[in-house]
């Protein structure tokens, strides 16, 4: 692409300037208006200068993206519901052996998701999870977001639904989903390894049984809080009277079987129903005192003083009757997430469309849960998709003024990967325009060249595109908007009610630098082609 006309090439600059500092710095004193705000302002400015046309920036909004975060984070909405977390907090909690031990399941358990669940929605779901671990186990939160960011980038480089530019390349390349599990899977293993030693030794101190009691906010959270645990995103504010939201929250939040179960032992309601059924088949006076011995705490009005088989009140045994059909109805419905979740898995895996299965899943979830729907869709973070949008339209006009092209096309002559100096030279300007225009622009901008020019050189074709999916994705933790997920974490930390967090620019980039350097360059010799 050629350069655009110099006062494009300006306008067009300064645009993604005001995007780029309003996204590291979202308070900045002249303009304290946050990252989404600041992200549709770098959009309109691209529109305003004429670097793009509206027609130009409504084409640039990758939808197929949109739809696959939005469908996944529904998914993820009734997978917590599901009780996810509570078994997710008992496998990061069973016998842990302090921060250390911590950390690298953390970074274990989103490696994996990751892969599965797109790094994004990983960080959308994780990140107040992972701070209430922090506060649970008096540690400090830094390190662990790190390992959240930092690892689902890595896990996500080893699979095409891992990532949006992992997508973008298994289907410009054809590449198929196992052969590019298994080019990238050692990498992505060696890596994770690699990282999360990275950190122990940057924050051995801060993780040893010994606190930094300036480092960690002492806020009591119980181990119960942390399995009952339920993200909540940024979300759209909803205005209603108190008493329809409460009343719709606890509907949509918890089964009946789940708000009556503190009230009725079910174990005790099941010995006396099989009592009841005893007695009606002849068990004459096994049940004396029964109602004394076994009484419920119900909170139902009896419905006749007589209402009773013998001693037990006939409003506990119907009681009990309703807690046990809720039970099993609320087994059902879990069953029927989970399987709703590994069906979506396997249609992405087979290679359907991918935002369509997401959304397809996410629907049929709102369906089988048969109730209001607005309480789990409010806890999709809509701020975050409008500001995937406005980066969407930045980047396609900063792409316009031929900067990034520009920049490819001096260094291309040098950047072959048949020879150690060229591999070294091409992931030197992968990185550089993943942190500069963002990995899935970098990714369209970069795919086809690297490929021609590894084909023209001899080298294999298939290696080069898994060379630019590993070093694009793993460039996403160089700086803190190197990659979307880091945002996500950094956005989802700070405004995390009760542990609010942030995650600084230069505290982030001092991992950043050293972590994705040794990574990139100790993964890049796994690659198989």
């Amino acid at each position: 692409m050629a350069m655009a006309s110099t006062p494009k090439v300006v306008l067009g600059c300064i645009g993604f300037v005001v995007f780029w500092i309003l996204a590291v710095f979202p308070a900045v004193p002249f303009l304290p208006i946050g990252r989404t705000a600041g992200s549709v302002l770098g959009a309109l400015l691209m529109v305003i200068f004429q670097v793009l046309s509206p027609d130009q920036a409504y084409a640039a909004v990758d939808l197929p993206i949109l739809g696959l975060l939005f469908g996944t984070m529904v998914v993820s909405v009734y997978l917590e519901r599901a009780d996810m977390f509570k078994y997710l907090g008992q496998l990061l909690s069973w016998r842990s052996r302090g921060g250390r031990d911590l950390l690298c399941r953390v970074s274990v358990i989103t490696a994996i998701t990751s892969a599965l669940f797109t790094n994004d929605t990983c960080c959308v779901v994780l990140t107040e999870f992972v701070l209430k671990l922090c506060r649970q186990h008096n540690l400090p939160p830094q390190p662990f977001l790190l390992a959240l960011a930092s690892s689902a980038n890595i896990g996500s480089s080893a699979t095409p639904i891992g990532n949006p530019q992992n997508l973008v390349i298994a289907l410009q390349s054809k590449i198929s989903f196992g052969k590019f599990v298994v080019g990238l899977l050692p990498s992505m293993i060696l890596g994770v390894l690699v990282n999360t030693l990275i950190l122990l030794v940057l924050y051995w101190k801060l993780l040893s049984s010994e606190k930094d009691e300036e480092a960690v906010v002492q806020v009591e959270v119980s181990e119960e809080d942390v399995n009952s645990h339920r993200f909540s995103p940024t979300m759209l504010s909803h205005v209603g009277s108190p008493v329809d939201d409460l009343s719709l929250s606890e509907v949509n939040s918890e089964s009946v079987y789940e708000r009556n179960i503190g009230q009725i032992d079910v174990q005790r309601v099941e010995s006396i129903i099989t009592e009841v059924r005893d007695e009606c088949v002849g068990s004459e006076g096994h049940h004396e005192g029964v109602s004394s011995r076994r009484s419920l705490k119900v909170n139902l009005q009896p419905i006749a003083n007589g209402d009773n088989v013998r001693g037990i009140p006939l409003a506990e045994v119907l009681a009990g009757k309703e807690a046990l059909r809720d039970k099993w109805k609320h087994i059902a419905w879990k069953t029927c997430v989970y399987l709703v979740t590994v069906g979506m898995l396997a249609a992405l895996i087979c290679g359907l469309n991918m935002s369509w299965s997401a959304i397809a899943a996410a629907i049929a979830l709102v369906v089988l849960d048969f109730t209001d729907a607005r309480p789990s869709l409010e806890k999709v973070s809509y701020s975050l998709l409008v500001f995937f949008s406005g980066m969407f339209i930045t980047v396609d006009g900063f792409n316009k003024t031929g900067i990034p092209s520009a920049l490819w096309d001096a260094v291309e002559p040098h950047a072959h990967i048949n020879n150690a100096l060229g591999l070294v030279i091409l992931s030197v300007v992968i990185v550089v325009l993943s942190n500069l225009a963002s990995n899935v622009p970098t990714v369209l901008l970069l795919g086809a060249r690297v490929a021609a020019s590894a084909a023209a050189s001899g080298a294999s074709v298939r290696k080069a595109w898994l060379i630019l999916a590993w070093v694009s994705t793993v460039a996403g933790n160089l700086t803190l908007v190197g990659s979307a997920a880091n945002l996500i974490v950094c956005e989802q930390a700070r405004r995390t009610q009760f542990f609010g967090y942030h995650l600084s620019f230069w505290g982030h980039l001092k991992f950043g630098i050293p972590a994705t350097l040794v990574v990139v360059s100790v993964g890049l010799p796994l690659i198989r082609s």
